[in-house]
């Protein structure tokens, strides 16, 4: 039965970057999680087909028609470590087609062992692709550049981490999965040609425009770059901290991917960490522009071969590009914060008001998103700290720089959600569908996040954040 419309082409690159690979077989494969919006944006057929096949076609029990199954190659810094990779526990089964041209991986997540496990089991748990599937889908609803999830399928066999957990496979969407680390193995373990081979593909799949540039390498390094500061930009506009920034979980096409560590902060505070490996704040919220400019510089170290066989011409060429990255984000961020308070058109004097605020909500450990939610419904009491004086002056000397322009309030609307996945709510809401198989916490968390910029009093209660207590000491896990 054709589901996929399958049209592969990285199983076309040397052999050196993948390895054939079968999914391991599942027993009592069930259905928890489908992603039907998905599919139909994706065109992906499931009217002609039965749930039992479905179902075991997205756990890999059943190959679909045209799948070339391969698990792909790739290294990484690993907090900063360099580590030998690979898809240990995920299956690439191909690049469908949709109807609009556009080609996307399917993936499987949980699949089973490959030749990259190392020590691994191959499998996913439940509960950490329950979570993927809430954080992937809340940061495209957010309009973030992201993975998507299709669907979670849970299997009898236990996945084992400490103890034993209900394992599953996760059904991942991307534009690819070509990482930082995918060059970094290639530099490192893969011939000169190989490298090339793999810069030559990911243009011409991504970034098509730069094609005949004289040195296509360092075009490539500059909108990698571009694509990273646009997306960390994004992250911190919405208050989320993904954890583990890993080469190996950044994305050459600029999408989000790995939803472990992660989480959205709710008390403002920049150094706010949920990793439970995480010890020395490596990863943090503030630390997350930094860590890109690390992971982008770990990427122009691999492609240097490709921009000039002079490796002291290439350095100087790539670190053209680098030097740039502080300045283009400081540009973005700020713009980004401003949009966040409604100034489209920034004075000199505005930086003295946006760093009040942001030193008012962490000296009164206010909310993040809610703050910003108040100041564009401040009939809605969110923050106590608003009755406090000092947040008084300031709301009265911004009202007086923004005045009565009704393009304040729609700025402020696209650039600040009402709704996000709060920590408290989907560790609930997994809990209840993993061990309860209860999915109405789910449900509701999820219409409310398919729509975060609209105000709907009706999930009010998604508004409100965790108690203190919860919320410092919440931890997260990545689930391997």
């Amino acid at each position: 039965m054709k589901i996929f419309s399958f049209n592969n082409t990285y199983s076309s690159l040397p052999t050196e970057l993948f390895h054939n690979t079968i999914p391991e077989q599942k027993e009592n494969p069930q259905m928890v999680l489908f992603n039907n919006s998905l599919a139909a944006e994706l065109n992906i057929n499931t009217e002609s087909i039965n749930k039992n096949m479905l179902t075991n076609i997205l756990c890999g029990n059943t190959l679909p028609e045209q799948s070339t199954p391969i698990a792909q190659a790739y290294s990484g810094h690993q907090f900063g470590q360099y580590t030998v990779l690979g898809d240990g526990r995920a299956i690439l089964l191909g690049e469908h087609i949709t109807q609009k041209n556009k080609r996307v991986d399917i993936q499987l997540k949980g699949s089973g062992i490959t030749p990259y496990s190392r020590r691994g089991d191959g499998k996913a748990t439940l509960s950490s692709m329950i979570r993927e599937y809430i954080y992937s889908e809340a940061i495209h609803f957010l309009n973030i550049p992201t993975t998507r999830s299709l669907s979670v399928v849970s299997a009898s066999t236990p996945a084992y981490r400490e103890q034993p957990h209900k394992s599953a496979v996760l059904c991942r969407i991307a534009d690819s999965h070509i990482r930082v680390g995918t060059f970094q193995y290639a530099r490192n373990f893969c011939t000169h040609e190989t490298l090339q081979a793999l810069l030559n593909y990911t243009i011409k799949r991504h970034f098509p425009e730069i094609i005949n540039h004289e040195i296509a390498a360092l075009s490539l390094l500059k909108l990698v770059m571009d694509k990273q500061i646009d997306l960390i930009v994004n992250w911190m506009r919405v208050g989320f901290i993904h954890g583990v920034m890993n080469t190996d979980n950044m994305l050459v096409s600029g999408e989000t991917i790995d939803y472990g560590p992660c989480a959205f902060m709710n008390t403002y505070n920049p150094s706010t960490v949920f990793s439970s490996i995480d010890e020395y704040g490596r990863y943090a919220y503030e630390n997350q522009p930094g860590i890109a400019i690390w992971n982008i510089t770990r990427f122009a170290e691999s492609l240097l071969p490709l921009i000039n066989s002079n490796n002291n011409i290439a350095i100087e060429k790539a670190k053209e590009i680098l030097n740039s990255y502080e300045s283009i984000f400081k540009n973005k961020f700020l713009t980004m914060m401003f949009h966040k308070i409604g100034i489209t058109s920034p004075e000199k004097e505005d930086n003295q008001l946006l760093g009040k605020l942001t030193s008012l909500i962490e000296k009164h450990k206010a909310d993040f998103t809610n703050t910003f939610v108040q100041l564009m419904y401040p009939e809605i009491e969110l923050n106590e700290c608003f009755k406090q004086q000092e947040f008084k002056v300031w709301i009265t000397n911004w009202k007086k720089r923004v005045g009565d322009n009704p393009c304040v309030l729609k700025t402020m609307k696209l650039n600040n959600p009402v709704f996000i996945a709060r920590t408290h709510l989907v560790e609930n809401a997994i809990t209840e569908l993993s061990q309860n198989n209860n999915n109405e916490p789910f449900n509701t968390l999820m219409s409310a996040l398919e729509k975060p910029y609209t105000l709907n009093m009706n999930y009010h209660n998604i508004m409100n954040p965790p108690n203190e207590a919860f919320d410092n000491s919440y931890k997260t896990y990545c689930g391997t």
